[in-house]
């Protein structure tokens, strides 16, 4: 069965798409930890990151770096926070998080709900400073 994020790929399931190459795509989570919260995820679907060969690991992080210089310019933050966990959904993935403090990194706190008018213009003005 596809995971949820191949149905994504796939068109199937609409997202907040952010980026997208021939081997990846990032989208906007729908459950954030914080405006902005994105995911980065390739499109070949492979359960666990480090599943993946040296080099398609390799420009899956190049690609989740320019997804995050993207959010940078984008979102007002101190940094972009970084994430792999890996065990809700079996389709590798990095989480990117606009962060001021550690614990807006924190996965079991209450998540602000983001309305879809403010989640397109988030999706829309991260994509606009993706390159």
């Amino acid at each position: 069965m596809s995971s949820i994020f191949s149905k994504i790929i796939a068109g199937e399931i609409p997202c907040y798409k952010v980026a997208e190459d021939d081997k990846h795509i990032a989208f906007l989570d729908i459950n954030p930890v914080a405006p902005g919260h994105t995911l980065v995820v390739p499109k070949r679907e492979v359960s666990y990151i480090f599943d993946m060969d040296d080099q398609e690991l390799a420009e899956f992080n190049v690609f989740a770096k320019r997804v995050a210089k993207a959010l940078e310019k984008a979102i007002p933050c101190k940094r972009i926070g970084m994430t792999v966990i890996g065990l809700e959904v079996p389709h590798a993935h990095i989480h990117l998080i606009p962060i001021n403090v550690e614990a807006d990194m924190a996965f079991n706190k209450e998540r602000p709900e983001v309305d879809k008018t403010l989640m397109q213009a988030i999706a829309t003005s991260v994509a606009k400073e993706f390159v």
